[in-house]
């Protein structure tokens, strides 16, 4: 199989974004080119201004900056880029159902088989096809019946390629990978499309961090991963509550088990709940393909996860309530963080929607302050979720710029992201903004628990009686 020099990314979104600028940047003798029907998106990302582009994360602009215009394109032109591309990554959003069967779990993949009707409609010569959104086993086996049954004669290889990069760290993951998954058939030609998917990779990481496996294994890999990451987190967060019933202290055990080198420190750290694009999605589509198997137990066992996951976020709400004297209503509360997790502008299933809205449901007065997040995104996550007419969220919640002055009067204030800057705000001036008794509800166990009641906060921190 002849050199890969032409590169085309059908999605310009969280994964596809990011992942070809390093490809672009790492290998400078292959163009590639990232396509979108979203003409907006497309516009943000070939923007001057460096801070606008549509995604925030620490080391991308500088990486846009440096290979953008020379071997790094974002288009519309989406056909003329499969049409030109040896090599295409299917990157589109793969959301969770919201209808038929399936509803609330199964992948939606409409977008992946119109980009695959789409692949099969231009391409005229052989093509490598790499799935790179998050996707339910077998949907390989979906997008080759397509690309053999509606194409033009043309030969394609179907490779599975899942990302496993953290928001907030992307590009060092990108960058400095533990390891790069390529599933492919065990045929000569599928042998060589994964050799040649290698090769690119082979640029900047070694050799042996790049793992050929099946295709199934592949894309099995991807919802596996991300379930034992978010079991870690429900697991300490289902110890969290235990905590506060007692004397135990979250930080103390989450550090005792951590020096066990047969589980190690990550994804220990107690908090509000987990959020993100990818951690709910996949252990739902490990439930759908469990049950759709006939595996009920299994189905069942990973479902407790999210169920976890969501009483987390329900029970911080909650203890909010109950703290505030049994009742909300008309009190203004602050919410410190909006996106998922740090260093992301990504709200996608975070906690702070959820607490919002639970907080909203008992007519608190909201206002948030994230230092990523704009207007526009927080009151469009609100909408989404159909709780209430658009106009009511205007009414309950407003959106700050300055996250000191936003304090002024509040009867409490929750910190909801773990931005690092929380850290270092005055909390001596925030506590004389406030109403007293003066209430901080640490859903990140970002603060320091004497400092906060030194200075005469009623202080609550999860995993801490």
């Amino acid at each position: 199989m002849k050199k890969i020099s032409k590169i085309c990314c059908i999605g310009a979104g969280y994964v596809g974004g990011p992942t070809m600028s390093v490809i672009a940047n790492q290998c400078p003798h292959i163009q590639v080119t990232v396509v979108d029907i979203n003409e907006a998106r497309i516009a943000q990302w070939n923007t001057e201004d460096l801070n606008q582009l549509p995604i925030y994360e620490p080391g991308l602009k500088e990486i846009i900056a440096e290979s953008r215009g020379k071997n790094l394109f974002f288009s519309t032109e989406v056909d003329q880029a499969i049409a030109e591309a040896q090599m295409i990554f299917i990157s589109v959003n793969t959301p969770t159902k919201t209808y038929g069967k399936g509803k609330g779990q199964a992948a939606d993949l409409k977008f992946v088989e119109l980009c695959a009707r789409n692949i099969a409609k231009v391409a005229k010569e052989d093509k490598i096809v790499v799935e790179k959104s998050t996707l339910p086993v077998r949907t390989a086996e979906a997008i080759k019946n397509i690309l053999d049954n509606t194409g033009n004669g043309v030969r394609f290889e179907i490779l599975s390629n899942p990302e496993f990069l953290a928001e907030g760290t992307a590009i060092e993951d990108l960058l400095h990978a533990d390891r790069v998954l390529i599933g492919g058939d065990d045929t000569p030609t599928g042998k060589a499309a994964k050799n040649a998917l290698s090769e690119v990779y082979e640029n900047w990481l070694p050799k042996e961090r790049i793992l050929q496996t099946n295709v199934w294994s592949s894309e099995l890999s991807k919802l596996v991963a991300n379930a034992f990451l978010a079991q870690r987190v429900s697991s300490i967060n289902s110890i969290s509550a235990l905590c506060e019933k007692t004397d135990a202290n979250i930080a103390e055990i989450s550090r005792a088990i951590g020096f066990d080198s047969r589980i190690g420190p990550k994804f220990l750290n107690a908090s509000v709940g987990f959020g993100g694009s990818c951690f709910q999605k996949d252990i739902l589509n490990l439930v759908y393909i469990a049950r759709s198997f006939g595996l009920p137990e299994v189905a069942d066992y990973w479902e407790q996860v999210i169920l976890m996951n969501d009483y987390q976020k329900r029970r911080f709400a909650d203890l909010m309530i109950q703290t505030l004297y049994n009742t909300v209503s008309g009190k203004k509360i602050v919410l410190y963080g909006w996106a998922f997790k740090k260093d992301t502008n990504d709200t996608r299933e975070s906690a702070a929607i959820y607490i919002a809205d639970a907080l909203m449901d008992e007519q608190a007065q909201l206002v948030v302050y994230d230092p990523k997040v704009p207007k526009e995104r927080i009151y469009a996550d609100l909408d989404y979720l159909g709780t209430r007419d658009p106009q009511k969220n205007r009414d309950l919640l407003t959106v700050a710029t300055d996250p000191l002055e936003a304090t002024r009067d509040a009867h409490a204030v929750a910190v909801v992201t773990e931005w690092d800057e929380f850290k270092g705000y005055d909390w001596k001036k925030i506590y004389e903004h406030m109403l007293k008794p003066a209430f901080v509800f640490d859903g990140r166990r970002l603060l320091d628990t004497h400092t906060m009641r030194d200075i005469g906060f009623n202080y609550y921190k999860i995993g801490e009686a």
